[in-house]
């Protein structure tokens, strides 16, 4: 963006914008931990240069009479040292000079909280990787002078809705699914969400599921299924376990936009009582498979665009279109057991991988959500919870441990 610029939100945004609340605030943080401590003053300059070269970040949203747009921002972000929780409220409609992003730092770890309805993982973790260069360039003068990343794309081609540029109104409408399994108990109290972050080698994970003729995310998908089954009672068992995953559209599309470009793909099991890991592992690939023919993504990307696009709805007021969203994202999340979201394997410049220890992503959600994060060998899924038991996420580690895949498991303390 430059200055004064201003533009509407995409269509994804508008849905995070109305749906936010205390528990669930639609944020997301992606975090990078080094093999060093990281030093302030460095990570600020690295910051103000980083802001300078993606201003499609520094915006704030505002409300207008049919829709929410953006448009510049001018307070300085500060980098602060990590003082509050995981993806912070990032968006209040009453302090319009809020940043809805934020950068802090913990001993060897950086972080990038960002509202949701800015950017995408994707774009959260081209921003990130593009603040690390720059923070390593001034951290080790001379070693990483020539190095570069995110060259190419123009201002134009970062800012773009590409929703909007690669929508085609001549696709089938996608069938719904009805309303999922949730795993037992009760929420936290206060609002809370409970945040794990489990360890593993990369190659471990992969070498099962190669073993099994799946890819990871398949892998990873049907071990969630097998343990959401077994907490299941036989109440419930008329409800299918459906979990769902965010699709990169720049996969399919040629986008370089910094703004929101995803989808999501479903993939659903009933129970009935034989089910065992091999089975859940082919089922779950082939669904995986056929959600992501780019006939099923297209019709996925266009049904939502054409909602937006259609007159009568741009002539409803912002905040009855509100509402309505508010409700379509609540029917979503009751059709949904998990999310899991594969940020796939980060890659950065040879020369910045030795300062790199591992990546971590946390999205926050009504829902469990589970995120993958690999480097080098190291894999990193971490897990977002709203539930008081823990069962489901115990179950899942147990099952990989018991076929010796070593975890290491952290989490957060909770008030209860």
């Amino acid at each position: 963006m430059t200055n004064n610029e201003w533009y509407q939100v995409d269509n994804v945004a508008n849905v995070f914008l109305a749906s936010i609340n205390d528990r669930d605030t639609r944020s997301l943080r992606i975090s990078c931990t080094l093999r060093e401590d990281v030093r302030k003053d460095i990570l600020q300059e690295a910051l103000d240069q980083t802001v300078a070269l993606r201003p499609q970040f520094h915006v704030r949203i505002q409300r207008g009479l049919f829709w929410n747009y953006m448009e510049d921002a001018y307070s300085r972000p500060v980098v602060k040292e990590e003082y509050r929780r995981v993806c912070p409220h990032l968006y209040n409609v009453e302090n319009r000079k809020r940043l809805h992003y934020a950068v802090t730092f913990f001993k060897n770890r950086i972080n990038l909280d960002l509202f949701h309805a800015i950017s995408d993982g994707t774009g959260a973790l081209d921003f990130l990787n593009l603040l690390l260069l720059n923070y390593l360039k001034k951290a080790h003068p001379g070693v990483l002078d020539d190095v570069l990343m995110g060259e190419g794309a123009s201002a134009a081609d970062l800012s773009e809705d590409s929703f909007q540029n690669f929508y085609e109104n001549n696709t089938e409408a996608p069938v719904s699914s009805g309303k999922a399994y949730h795993p037992k108990g009760g929420k936290l109290p206060f609002n809370q969400l409970q945040f794990f972050e489990l360890h593993m080698p990369v190659s471990e994970i992969l070498s099962r599921a190669r073993q099994s003729g799946v890819s990871m995310t398949s892998y990873i998908g049907a071990r969630l299924i097998m343990v959401l089954l077994q907490d299941m009672p036989s109440n419930k068992r008329d409800l299918p376990v459906t979990i769902s995953m965010p699709v990169n559209l720049r996969n399919y599309y040629p986008s370089a936009s910094s703004r929101n470009f995803f989808n999501n793909v479903n993939v659903s099991h009933m129970y009935t009582g034989d089910e065992n890991l091999e089975s859940l592992l082919e089922e779950y690939d082939r669904i995986l498979k056929e959600s992501l023919a780019p006939g099923k993504i297209t019709g996925h990307m266009n049904h939502y665009q054409k909602l937006a696009q259609s007159a009568a709805i741009r002539a409803v007021p912002l905040l009855l279109k509100q509402q309505g969203l508010r409700f379509a994202a609540k029917q979503d999340d009751s059709r949904v057991s998990a999310v899991i979201s594969n940020m796939g394997a980060v890659k950065v410049p040879k020369e910045m991988q030795q300062f790199i220890n591992y990546y971590s992503a946390f999205c926050s959600s009504m829902n469990l959500f589970l995120t993958i994060c690999s480097f080098s060998d190291k894999l990193v899924i971490t897990v977002t919870s709203p539930y008081s038991s823990t069962n489901v996420i115990k179950n899942f580690v147990r099952g990989l441990t018991n076929e010796d895949i070593p975890v290491r498991v952290f989490a957060t303390e909770v008030i209860r």
